[in-house]
């Protein structure tokens, strides 16, 4: 199957082995970003299943269901820790930022691999700040944008380096891991990189969360004060890591 864009995750999901035919839930899906993009892999003889618990991000996942003829995924409100009996077993499982999110992972990763299939694989790509961020330059603005990201999450309670944990929580659960991997975003002079709108989207989060003020971010022109201090720098800025990592479940003997 020919993807137009191969990015970090689709890469990450055909690595694992995600293919068409496959029963495949998504976890933490949101508004469905992930899950449509398996529906692709499986194709029309495999199944999707997104589980979240916002309603908003459910109903808007939906609603994408309507746009797209191709076959689409089921949408349901459910936690990790409480999923339905009746929803069987999946081929495989799949999380994206969702692991950093929980307060105690193996339990969660212990509570999804009993409705993944012996042999069945589970995936998942989560943020690390351990490393970043990095560059030869100041870069200060860039920095403290990042420093905004990465205050909310951890105000929030996630688990700012739970790239380097992943390993070990999927081994703890008992599942064999086949592949931990790791990708840096560069940003370059030239490169267009959208740091200031994701500050953008987590505005309310950071200001409600008293990370910064409205004054402090200046939102309306941060973006273009990004790049003006890359392209005046000339240097590059990594302020994100990506981890992906996958096991599979023993077959029963």
């Amino acid at each position: 199957m020919t993807l137009a864009k191969r990015d970090f995750t689709t890469r990450l999901l055909m690595d694992a082995g995600i293919c068409e035919g496959m029963r495949v839930l998504d976890v933490g899906c949101g508004t469905g970003d992930v899950s449509f993009l398996l529906a692709r892999l499986v194709g029309e003889t495999g199944k999707v299943v997104g589980i979240d618990l916002d309603a908003n991000a459910l109903a808007l996942a939906r609603k994408r269901e309507a746009v797209d003829k191709r076959p689409v995924p089921v949408f349901i409100q459910s936690g990790l820790l409480d999923l339905a009996e009746s929803l069987g077993l999946f081929d495989a499982i799949v999380g994206r930022r969702v692991l950093m999110y929980q307060a105690d992972t193996l339990a969660a990763v212990d509570a999804l691999a009993r409705h993944l299939r012996p042999g069945g694989v589970m995936v998942f790509q989560e943020h690390d700040t351990t490393m970043v961020p990095a560059s030869l330059e100041a870069l200060t603005l860039h920095r403290t944008a990042q420093g905004w990201i990465q205050q909310m999450i951890a105000r929030e309670g996630a688990d700012l380096h739970i790239g380097f944990n992943l390993h070990a929580i999927l081994t703890r659960a008992g599942l064999c891991v086949a592949d931990v991997r790791a990708e840096c975003i560069v940003q370059t002079p030239d490169a267009p990189y959208a740091l200031g709108y994701i500050v953008n989207a987590c505005l309310p989060r950071i200001i409600a969360l008293g990370v910064a003020t409205a004054e402090e971010i200046g939102i309306e022109t941060l973006q273009q004060r990004l790049d003006e201090e890359r392209k005046q720098s000339a240097g590059i800025y990594i302020g994100d890591v990506m981890f992906g990592a996958w096991a599979r479940k023993p077959d029963l003997e």
